[in-house]
């Protein structure tokens, strides 16, 4: 069972960069074959949305059209932890972001949309981005 923790949030201005942190107690160097690990987000007010997610042995990543060449998500096995690095960020970045994590029987990774799929949320970690 992964449960997750995530950090790295806090207030950046548009346009500045933020390294998102998910630390994975039990994460072993054969997880991304088991799992898909994805970043989510949710705005206030506003429904909670894939982001990023990374699986296939780390090989794999599918990213939002509204993060796509501004986000990268990346994994660390000795840490054990997923990273997201996020560049030119924007106020409509802001919101919490969060880890889960969905299994996988034959590899690749579940799609972002398949948000039921994914489970051992995190708490969270909040971004907010000042125009």
């Amino acid at each position: 069972q992964l449960q997750f923790v995530e950090s790295g949030g806090g207030v950046v201005q548009a346009g500045g960069s933020l390294r998102l942190s998910c630390l994975v107690p039990g994460f072993t160097l054969d997880s991304l074959d088991r799992y898909s690990i994805a970043w989510f987000r949710q705005a206030p007010g506003k429904q909670r949305e894939g982001v990023s997610c990374i699986g296939d042995g780390g090989s794999t990543t599918h990213y939002a059209d509204s993060v796509k060449g501004r986000f990268t998500i990346s994994v660390d096995n000795a840490e054990k932890r997923v990273y997201l690095k996020m560049n030119s960020l924007n106020p409509e970045d802001t919101g919490t972001y969060y880890c889960a994590a969905a299994p996988v029987r034959y590899g690749g990774v579940v799609p972002l949309d398949a948000e039921t799929r994914y489970g051992s949320w995190g708490p969270g970690t909040q971004v907010i981005v000042s125009s």
